[in-house]
């Protein structure tokens, strides 16, 4: 999948603290997500189609990857 970033907009949860250890994510066109290092905006980025995202919130808001 290729996907243009380009103007993108990225941005973190509110509940991130301001620091530099987040995640960012941006809702792309054809509903994809893009999630990216907020330590590393010009590095790469992971896309996921809608079904990819919705599993994964899913799993997060079950607790799936609580420790």
């Amino acid at each position: 999948m290729n996907i243009d970033l380009t103007g993108a907009d990225w941005f973190k949860s509110s509940r991130s603290g301001g620091n530099a250890n987040c995640v960012e994510v941006a809702f792309l066109p054809n509903n994809h997500v893009g999630v990216r290092d907020s330590k590393n905006p010009s590095g790469p980025a992971l896309v996921f189609t809608p079904a990819e995202w919705s599993a994964f919130t899913a799993a997060t808001t079950r607790g799936e990857f609580d420790h």
